[in-house]
């Protein structure tokens, strides 16, 4: 039978209508039900020329004895397209025009012509769906009417008669690749794919639909500079890797005193299973994650925590399935052509994965700011973070990596239209840029008003194990800004744990080794309780309050990591969540925390941040040695300080005295006395089973272990030995405490299996 289905013909073309049969029987050749032929034998033809456009549909039958067999085709005769004006007000993509009637409009300059297939015409090609076009010879557009208010539909674009693709602005898109994977409680009742009538993605939408009703209409973000940002990636967050998942955990993210989520991408991206920086369309919510409906019940939920949500979206490329690079593409090649109004053939940078989006086109800026609108109001999240921002140049940099990082006009004045963009949307909304070029360029865009991801990662790393590093960085005086700009992070997706390289790497000393897990998690309370202190907004990566130990390499970069919510119930990992929200906290609650007076010295081994305003100070110190040392505190002023985890209380009488810390000890001193909910920090059980009770410590105190003590030693702050004694294999002892005066001491045991020290309060 010829032609196959939904051909397409020029009028002027000669179209051919073949029946064919493996017998000879009688042939009958119909046009738009009238008989164009009719023959017997195996084969029939008929030829006419295409001299009025519209729908045709051939009726092909064979017939021997009492056997009728009928094939029906269908296909068209374009029409000329027709220039009409754009309807004012309508944008790019879906309009709903009334509850059963939309129009739709693609930009695709350089096409001849657009037809719209879908659930409304049964996928076929017909005229009545033959797009028009406006003066401008490059926007598409048609209005479809007579819909059915409820009901959802599924549409795609053929384009030039080969090309399929879905709207670029899809709110929704089905995939007939990965959407059979998706469980049925993450996204129930999906709308069926059309097999075996098209192929590729289509837009879903629905018609007249009842609107989500947000429960909190007046969400008022927090303050830049107080950002606590926990990032995540739902697939390896929680394993029903959805949001009424999520939704559920809420409790746990707030009691850890975060105010803002970062969620890696959401938008449509390549497959089920993905980091999302592989995007396909992006403004289509990934379906993997959860329906439009849930999604927005878990913003609307977080939003009434005081929670931001903060997206991270990819407009430095896209895939090779995204329609932008599918309207444009050379099939030989596997890349764009050069005639991709919105994406560039060839990379401008070496560092650029799929295909590099046009930041200089008029169409792919127009592209960006509807798909942020989208966003920021469909979804009312509060920001983005821009995956390699870097990127948002037409600068020719490959080769030359150093040159793509210095400073480009370009690219600044991309990124600042983007902010005044986002700024007119909603005047509260975050622009975060990984962006890692050098600190002119940064600084101008940053007093312009941009955040930046301030990556610490390999300071606090070396830090926690053991080993000298600075976190100056982390604070935006350093760099010369006028503004707490710097979201600083010691651990993101994009980073090798803490955790697992003080485990692999961690240095050590006799007993004291951080490769032990009981001191490579004490080394990350540590880590957080001195850098969290620094002032300006701070991100935390999932799982790091709990001392996540995986590699980032584990089951290949990007692949599915061990979701270990166990680890909130191990004691040890529970007390780095215990102590990142005592430390979230203070930061929230204490003006001290935003920085209008600081001290840091954060080079060495032994790091102090000073805090002050009018009304409290703070001296937050901490030994990252492996060795004991004694530390000058430099404190602001003389009389009562007081130790916020431990609860201990000391008379400063010499601003300069000094203190002594244990390896891995950190103390956070405040001239007003302040509660926390329990002892925390470095007060607990410790290895070898030591147990001290009671501690706070009384007229005695009882000492047990599972190793077996020779010796034991009290020390004071200062270091100076208090109480001592030699013991006869003993694997309990107590020690006389009455004489001793109000303070913090240091209890260090010796035994067969090593040396063991714990922290005791009087």
């Amino acid at each position: 039978t010829k032609p196959e289905p939904n051909t397409i013909y020029e009028i002027g073309e000669t179209v051919e209508l073949v029946s064919e049969s493996s017998a000879i029987g009688g042939h009958v050749i119909s046009l738009n039900g009238s008989t164009a032929k009719s023959g017997s034998g195996t084969k029939l033809t008929h030829s006419f020329t295409a001299t009025t456009a519209g729908n045709y549909q051939a009726t092909l039958s064979v017939s021997a004895g009492s056997s009728i067999a009928t094939d029906t085709v269908n296909f068209v005769v374009n029409p000329i397209v027709l220039t009409q004006a754009f309807l004012p007000g309508s944008k790019l993509g879906v309009n709903y025009t009334s509850a059963t009637s939309i129009t739709l409009a693609l930009y695709a300059p350089f096409k001849e012509y657009v037809y719209v297939l879908g659930d409304f015409n049964d996928w076929t090609v017909n005229t009545d769906y033959f797009m028009k076009r406006d003066a401008d010879n490059a926007t598409w557009w048609i209005t479809i009417s007579g819909l059915e208010a409820g009901k959802k539909y599924a549409f795609q674009y053929l384009v030039d008669g080969d090309i399929k693709i879905a709207d670029p602005y899809s709110a929704l898109v089905l995939d007939p690749n990965n959407d059979k994977y998706i469980d049925a409680a993450t996204y129930p009742n999906p709308h069926p794919y059309p097999d075996g009538k098209t192929s590729g993605y289509a837009t879903l939408i629905e018609m007249d639909t009842t609107p989500y009703a947000w429960q909190v209409t007046d969400f008022e973000a927090p303050e830049e500079n107080e950002l606590i940002v926990y990032e995540l990636l739902v697939r390896d967050f929680v394993a029903k890797h959805n949001y009424a998942t999520i939704l559920d955990s809420l409790d746990y993210l707030q009691n850890l005193g975060i105010n803002a989520i970062e969620l890696m991408p959401v938008n449509e991206f390549e497959g089920n299973e993905s980091w999302g920086y592989n995007p396909s369309y992006h403004s289509a919510l990934d379906k993997y994650y959860g329906t439009p409906e849930s999604f927005k019940a878990l913003i609307d939920e977080c939003h009434s925590r005081g929670i931001a949500v903060i997206l991270d979206v990819v407009y430095n490329h896209a895939f090779s399935q995204n329609p932008l690079c599918q309207l444009y593409w050379d099939a030989t090649a596997f890349k764009p052509t050069t005639q991709n109004p919105f994406v560039n053939p060839d990379a401008k940078h070496d560092f650029n994965v799929g295909y590099d989006l046009n930041h200089e086109s008029a169409a792919l800026k127009q592209y960006v700011k509807q798909t942020m609108e989208w966003w920021l109001t469909e979804y009312k999240v509060d920001g983005f973070r821009f995956d390699l921002s870097k990127g948002f140049t037409q600068k020719n940099t490959l080769g030359d990596v150093g040159a793509w990082g210095q400073y480009d006009g370009a690219r600044v004045n991309n990124i600042k239209r983007i902010y005044s963009e986002m700024k007119a949307v909603n005047p509260k909304s975050y622009v975060i840029l990984e962006h890692f070029a050098e600190n002119t360029e940064e600084k101008e865009l940053a007093n312009y008003g941009c955040m930046f991801w301030g990556n610490i990662n390999h300071e606090a790393t070396e830090a926690a194990m053991g080993y000298t590093s600075n976190f100056s960085n982390a604070y935006h005086v350093n760099k010369g800004w006028n503004n707490p700009k710097n979201i600083a992070y010691a651990e993101s997706h994009d980073e090798e744990r803490i955790m697992y390289k003080s485990l692999q790497y961690g240095n050590e000393n006799g007993a004291y080794s951080i490769k032990d897990i009981d001191i490579a998690l004490d080394r990350s309370e540590l880590t957080w309780a001195v850098f969290s202190a620094i002032p300006g907004p701070k991100m935390i990566w999932q799982f790091q309050e709990l001392g996540y130990d995986y590699s980032i390499d584990f089951n290949g970069r990007v692949g599915n990591k061990p979701i270990k919510w166990e680890y909130n119930d191990a004691s040890n990992r529970k007390n780095i969540y215990k102590v990142m929200a005592e430390m979230n906290k203070l930061k929230a609650t204490y003006d001290a925390f935003d920085g209008a007076d600081v001290g840091l010295d954060v080079g060495g081994k032994g790091k102090r941040v000073h805090l002050t305003n009018a009304d409290q100070s703070f001296v937050v110190m901490g030994n990252f040695d492996v060795v004991g040392i004694d530390m000058i505190a430099d404190f602001q002023h003389t009389g009562m300080w007081y130790e916020y985890f431990s609860g201990d209380s000391l008379e400063v009488t010499d601003t300069k005295m000094s203190l002594g810390f244990t390896a891995g000890e950190y103390n956070v001193w405040t001239d007003k006395r302040l509660k926390t909910q329990e002892v925390i920090g470095n007060v607990r059980e410790m290895d070898l089973g030591l147990s001290v009770y009671p501690n706070p410590m009384q007229d005695e105190v009882w000492v047990s272990l599972e190793a077996t003590a020779s010796r034991f030693k009290l020390y004071s702050t200062s270091g100076q030995e208090v109480v001592s004694g030699d013991l006869e294999n003993a694997k309990a002892f107590s020690i006389d405490t009455k004489d001793l005066n109000t303070g913090v001491y240091y209890l260090e045991v010796t035994s067969d299996k090593g040396t063991v020290t714990a922290k005791l309060i009087k």
